[in-house]
């Protein structure tokens, strides 16, 4: 698990967890309805839709909030329009930002993210000049209590690129494309799946070994998260487990 996961997990159970929670339902709405608004609403022709759909249920978003959301989408009820937006910077230490946005307004958010990154040690990139340090990924998470040869076996027999130990239980790496039929072929094999998801994996990191730098690299990663707007924030930090526990305990 990257160090940036490893932080938001930290970051998560330190966190007011209704707060959490609801920031976390309004974005996977919004990114309901855009995909509904892109895809159309039906989710068996419009894979987008139901990976956001599944993403939206594994959190345990009310089936008729989602419906809703999926409604806005396609125009049945009246909603917002909102554009999807990318960013591409530096945190303090050389740490590279990749971030997605979906925004009502794209030059307050513009605004608002230089704003983050500028007055807290960062700075923007040119397009194209971070990106190329992510590769995007379907991960499929897997709970611990799964059999480690069943579910190796079956992750080979779905073309899976990777399995990998991770907090609470196991990875399943594979293509973006090919996150449905992974998932499905898991379950059928009565594997627990926890969620499964399209992110972005960092290439190649970058090593913080300091607590000031780990610090201020973390406080912009936060920062960012907490936007409204911000969908992901994707880093390549590379901090030990002891030093993110440290900045945790003094955040």
């Amino acid at each position: 698990m990257s160090g940036h996961s490893k932080w938001a997990t930290i970051k998560h159970r330190k966190g007011a967890a209704d707060a959490r929670r609801g920031k976390l339902f309004a974005r996977l709405i919004r990114q309901v309805e855009v995909a509904a608004r892109l895809g159309g609403g039906d989710l068996d022709s419009n894979p987008s839709l139901r990976t956001m759909y599944q993403k939206a249920r594994d959190n345990s978003v009310p089936v008729d909030t989602i419906e809703r959301a999926i409604k806005r989408g396609t125009g049945e009820l009246e909603g917002v329009s909102y554009e999807s937006v990318t960013y591409e910077g530096y945190a303090p230490a050389g740490v590279a930002l990749y971030v997605e946005v979906l925004t009502d307004n794209r030059n307050r958010t513009n605004s608002e993210i230089r704003s983050i990154l500028t007055r807290n040690g960062g700075s923007f990139a040119e397009p194209g000049s971070v990106l190329w340090q992510f590769r995007r990924t379907g991960v499929v998470h897997v709970d611990a209590s799964a059999e480690e040869d069943a579910l190796l076996l079956t992750a080979l027999e779905a073309a899976a690129d990777d399995v990998a130990e991770a907090p609470g239980g196991w990875q399943v790496i594979c293509g973006p494309s090919s996150l449905a039929s992974l998932r499905s072929a898991l379950e059928e094999a009565g594997i627990p799946v926890t969620s499964a998801e399209v992110t972005m994996l960092a290439t190649q990191e970058v090593p913080v070994s300091s607590a000031a730098d780990a610090k201020a690299v973390l406080n912009v990663v936060d920062l960012l998260d907490d936007h409204d707007d911000v969908q992901a924030v994707y880093s390549n930090f590379d901090i030990s487990d002891v030093l993110l526990s440290q900045v945790a305990k003094k955040a």
